[in-house]
């Protein structure tokens, strides 16, 4: 059974695309807590601005936008290949696993912690290990509320303009369907977010989260364009990998196409 399964090429790469779509995303989750400045890692000076009246504003990201672009690539790919469906199993199955990891996170915090391990790293700066280890792995609710929420939006919202935009294109313009959705789901998932976390958990202003978000978006949309060309390198290496025929056969039967091939991974 696992051997046939394993042979047959859509299932593999169905089974390889959820594993790194669930990895990424908790990994995103899991270092989101650092904040990083953008004009740093490019070697930049670092300058502040005004946004809608807030001042002081500079490229000050969380480190958790290093992998959130490529996730909205892989919503792509897997939507351009087994369609909406499996974008949406595998978004249910992110968050339920996210889920699970934050509760864990939230048992370790709460475990006594033995006396021992408490100060053995203070020789390198860390007097108090129970402290260091809650403030990695200690989120508020409204961070993870907002951040679970903004994701799954994201992604119907990923979803609903990839399909629009492809019944318009059909098989033409990748690149249209692809950077459209992610620019577009980009933008809600930066809003959500900042709204939920934010704007409802600490009550900040609203000129204050607009700005933040238009921050925050102007980097994903920049990445969005600059992965553009990954998309068709992925695409041309699963066409290689598939075949053409049934690569031809999936894309058909992703947008709900009458197709004598039907991947039993996703069907119903």
């Amino acid at each position: 059974m696992i051997r046939n399964l394993l042979n047959d090429k859509p299932t593999k790469l169905f089974v390889i695309f959820t594993s790194f779509f669930v990895a990424n995303a908790l990994i995103a989750e899991c270092i989101g807590g650092k904040l990083f400045s953008l004009e740093k890692l490019l070697g930049l000076p670092v300058h502040t601005f005004t946004l809608f009246g807030e001042s002081g504003l500079s490229y000050t990201l969380t480190a958790g936008v290093l992998l959130w672009p490529l996730e909205f690539v892989m919503t792509d790919i897997v939507n351009e290949y087994f369609g909406p469906k499996a974008v949406r199993r595998i978004s249910y199955i992110a968050v339920g696993l996210i889920s699970y990891a934050f509760i864990m996170f939230f048992v370790a915090m709460n475990v006594p912690a033995d006396g021992w391990w408490l100060g053995s790293k203070a020789a390198d700066g860390v007097p108090n290990m129970q402290s260091a280890f809650v403030s990695i792995f200690g989120q508020g609710m409204w961070i993870i509320l907002g951040s679970l929420t903004a994701f799954l939006v994201s992604q119907i919202v990923d979803v609903t303009v990839f399909h629009r935009i492809k019944k318009r294109t059909g098989d033409k313009h990748v690149w249209l369907r692809a950077t459209g959705s992610t620019i577009v789901s980009q933008l809600v998932d930066s809003f959500i977010v900042l709204y939920i976390a934010f704007k409802l958990g600490n009550n900040w202003s609203w000129q204050r989260v607009l700005a933040i978000c238009m921050v925050n978006y102007s980097y994903k949309f920049v990445i969005a364009i600059v992965l553009t060309p990954l998309i068709y390198l992925l695409e041309h290496r699963i066409e290689r990998f598939l075949g053409h025929d049934v690569a031809k056969q999936m894309k058909a039967a992703a947008m709900g196409q009458e197709h004598p091939f039907v991947d039993p991974v996703v069907s119903e």
